[in-house]
């Protein structure tokens, strides 16, 4: 294995060698708090790059952000008296994000990715800084970095120079759920506060690091809402005593998307046993929102493989300028810094989950409308002096809708910046930041499809569900009671939402039908 070597659950460590590195190790790391260490062979690396760094400096070479001011400053020669001066001012000048504090675990993930960057050995920095992100890292600190400020560009110079600054003893820091001076928070982890050398400084700020560490969580998230709503919308399939002529498989074999084919499989083994699919004779088809899952849901999951493929390629590259290759006696300056990929990835995972509870929230609509479900209004008995799931499909709807403006595309969006220099943008930190709450938002819907399914199944009898959908269906009647009559709704919402998010649903379900729902 090039990243890992897994020791026994409870003592694992996460080797870090810059390759073979993907979305789980990140959120176990991000998440779970597995430390990490840096292989030998990666710190050999990082030593040859630094010394061919140091050979640079001391024939005064004229090299870029070394010896040279930045963006449009290019141009101007810095004297090497001056280059650990200008590592420190690039530091506390680009240090002017904005907004909310990311979220721990996105933090903790960024810190990660600029590790496994720096891991490769073309970035010119010591052994020293590497051990710093570790020590950082696997003691608990947690920069300060607000979200926004990114244009994507030439990275994400504003929110890592926050990161960079408390490695530095600067800026602030969480450390033990407490906010403080990046300076206190380093002292009380038992962390000496390091001086940036040459290039040290542009090598932690130019890169893709915090969209990657946003978009690589959420993509995460997104992965098991995909299979949420598979469960979700085979449990309204059994309530709406669906047509299970849609979900053969001869139809996925003249049209042979992966992810149709995967998505049509799924549903049946989901409600395989069920007495209430197909059991209404007088149907021919279904609406859309129930005949088109396997097309709906497969084209998500066929953007969900597009986006895996992007961000395996991402964490494990190397996105700073310029970069040092010893083995060729380079130096090169250029653009890996710039955030295209990720930013149409992320507008891409957007669209694609949006539509999961775009779908959602037409069976939601079906299942409380009596002309379309047979059920009773709203699915409560008494209606009028009880309203039942009324307004839960209002708060589906007003999601649904939110997320449509959400989707409007980053990547297309560009504004030139340092005097003309940067000159097109990616904005793939805004991309990633609206896919997340994309994803937040449709969990939303997806929780709500699942409390009005189980609902609508009660008034069918639950007794004839499928092995899969049955095994839902017990899962949340064990934390939320039928509704018989009006109740406070938004604890019961809120339930629900947990389990679809909890990822323990999924393994309920996968264990009742001896399947792996992994796409």
């Amino acid at each position: 294995m090039n990243l890992a070597q897994k020791a026994q659950k409870g003592n694992e460590i996460l080797k870090i060698n810059g390759e073979g590195f993907n979305c789980a190790d990140l959120t176990r790391v991000a998440r779970q708090k597995v430390p990490v260490s840096i292989c030998p062979e990666a710190l050999e690396r990082i030593r040859r790059s630094r010394a061919m760094l140091e050979e640079l400096v001391d024939r005064e070479a004229v090299v870029y952000g070394i010896t040279t001011g930045f963006g449009r400053f290019s141009d101007v020669t810095i004297s090497r008296d001056d280059a650990i001066q200008l590592q420190k001012n690039l530091i506390a000048s680009h240090a002017a994000a904005v907004g909310d504090s990311l979220p721990e675990d996105v933090v903790r993930a960024a810190l990660l990715l600029r590790l496994n960057a720096l891991a490769r050995g073309y970035s010119g920095v010591r052994p020293l800084l590497v051990k710093q992100l570790i020590e950082v890292l696997n003691r608990g600190v947690v920069p300060v970095i607000p979200e926004q400020g990114s244009l994507g560009a030439s990275g994400d110079l504003a929110p890592l120079s926050h990161l960079a600054l408390v490695l530095t003893g600067e800026g602030e820091a969480f450390y033990r759920g407490r906010r403080m001076a990046g300076s206190e928070a380093l002292a009380a982890a038992g962390i000496e506060p390091l001086t940036l050398l040459e290039k040290e400084g542009l090598a932690l700020i130019n890169g893709t690091q915090i969209m990657t560490a946003i978009g690589a969580l959420a993509y995460h998230d997104a992965v098991n809402l995909f299979k949420a709503a598979l469960v979700t919308g085979a449990l309204t399939l059994e309530a709406q005593q669906a047509v299970p002529d849609a979900f053969d498989p001869l139809i996925a074999e003249v049209r042979p998307y992966s992810g149709h084919r995967y998505t049509a499989d799924a549903i049946n083994r989901l409600v395989e046993g069920s007495s209430h699919i197909g059991s209404d004779r007088q149907k021919v088809q279904d609406a859309y929102s129930l005949r088109c899952i396997p097309q709906v849901h497969g084209a998500t999951a066929g953007a969900l493989e597009y986006v895996k493929s992007v961000l395996d390629v991402e964490i494990n590259s190397v996105n700073d300028n310029p970069l040092l290759f010893p083995d060729q006696n380079r130096v090169i300056s250029g653009g890996n810094f710039h955030g295209q990929p990720v930013a149409q990835a992320m507008d891409f995972l957007a669209i694609a989950v949006s539509e999961l509870g775009s779908i959602a929230e037409r069976r939601i609509e079906r299942l409380v409308n009596p002309a379309l479900s047979g059920l009773p209004p709203f699915l409560i008995e008494e209606g009028g002096l009880n309203s039942g799931f009324m307004i839960a499909q209002y708060t589906a709807a007003s999601l649904v809708s939110e997320n449509k403006v959400l989707c409007h595309p980053s990547s297309v969006d560009s504004i030139p910046s340092s005097a003309n220099q940067e000159d097109h943008v990616s904005m793939g930190t805004t991309a990633a930041r609206k896919a997340r709450r994309v994803v937040d938002n449709t969990a939303r819907v997806i929780g709500i499809e699942l409390l009005v399914a189980a609902q609508a199944v009660d008034f069918r009898g639950a007794d004839g569900l499928g092995r899969g959908t049955a095994a839902a269906y017990e899962a949340l009647r064990e934390e939320v009671d039928f509704l018989e009559k009006d109740r406070i709704l938004y604890p019961l919402i809120d339930r629900a939402v947990e389990m679809v998010t909890s990822e323990g649903l999924i393994k309920k379900v996968e264990e009742a039908v001896c399947l792996n729902m992994d796409a």
